[in-house]
């Protein structure tokens, strides 16, 4: 019961935000969502672009446009100016920057914009910020999850896991190789075969050890891999170790469960439906 409580604790929201991307993305089939995305946005994200510049511009633009408004309300001329001549820098760069997208720009909004901006007509400019929003609202209900799913997510197809038997092996292999070592521990210890039960255990150690060094390609600092496969997890394992010597098939079940909480839902609950997002989408 109470693993099952976790489990859908965890899952919960992830299958909530799923199930919505799945509708707002109208169910796309698969590898569709790749003709939606230009390819010239690919050269401004990473790993192509390592200063991120369309993301960035992105949020200077969000900055700017909040600027604009605010001192077009308190009408204050000239930082109305300095805003807005930076909001309409960056708009016009965009279809520079994506040529796939230059009929998604309207450049007379900004036109606009800068044309009421001179004329200090504050309440003639807050209505242009709101054309302006819009504007940006109509890209980004098209675009934005898109582009965050394919360029902001990580990517796990091109991971290699040390694997310490011939390896190196690809991310999804070794995902496999880990299920099929957890579900021999829970085999062998029903079928009272506790030594394979017990060696098992230690092969799992291991992989999950090999899986942590290959965290490290992400995860820069300790803390996500301390998470999952830091104390709690060796405390847990430790515990089925025990569980397994002493040929307690109950409190062996009850100790695997709760490890396997530890180890994959979690990570699963952040990652895996990224990754197959991606794979659906994309590949």
């Amino acid at each position: 019961m109470l693993r099952s409580k976790l489990a859908r604790s965890v899952w919960q929201p992830v299958a909530t935000f799923g199930i919505g991307l799945f509708f707002l993305l109208g169910a796309a089939s698969p590898h569709a969502a790749g003709n939606i995305l230009p390819d010239s946005l690919g050269q401004w994200y990473k790993p192509v672009n390592k200063r991120q510049v369309w993301l960035h511009t992105m949020f200077a633009m969000r900055r700017e446009l909040q600027a604009v408004r605010e001192y077009a309300e308190q009408q204050d001329a000239p930082r109305l100016a300095k805003w807005a001549a930076k909001l309409a820098g960056h708009y016009r760069k965009l279809p520079q920057m994506v040529p796939e997208w230059t009929d998604e720009t309207d450049v007379s909004l900004i036109d606009d914009l800068e044309r009421l901006v001179d004329t200090d007509d504050f309440s003639a400019t807050l209505r242009a910020t709101d054309r302006l929003e819009r504007d940006c609202r109509s890209c980004h209900r098209q675009y934005q999850i898109l582009a965050a799913v394919r360029y902001r997510w990580p990517r796990f197809d091109k991971l290699q896991i040390e694997d310490g038997h011939g390896g190196p092996i690809s991310y999804r292999d070794h995902m496999q190789v880990l299920s099929a070592t957890l579900n021999r521990i829970k085999i062998a210890s029903e079928d009272d075969r506790w030594d394979t039960a017990r060696a098992s255990l230690g092969e799992f150690r291991s992989q999950l050890n090999a899986l942590g060094d290959g965290c490290q390609a992400c995860h820069k600092e300790s803390a996500p891999r301390e998470r999952i496969l830091g104390g709690d997890t060796e405390a847990t394992l430790d515990q089925l170790g025990q569980a397994l010597l002493a040929q307690d098939v109950k409190s062996a079940g009850r100790r695997l469960g709760k490890a396997a909480v530890h180890t994959c839902a979690r990570c699963h609950s952040v990652h895996r439906f990224l990754s197959e997002m991606q794979r659906h989408l994309f590949d």
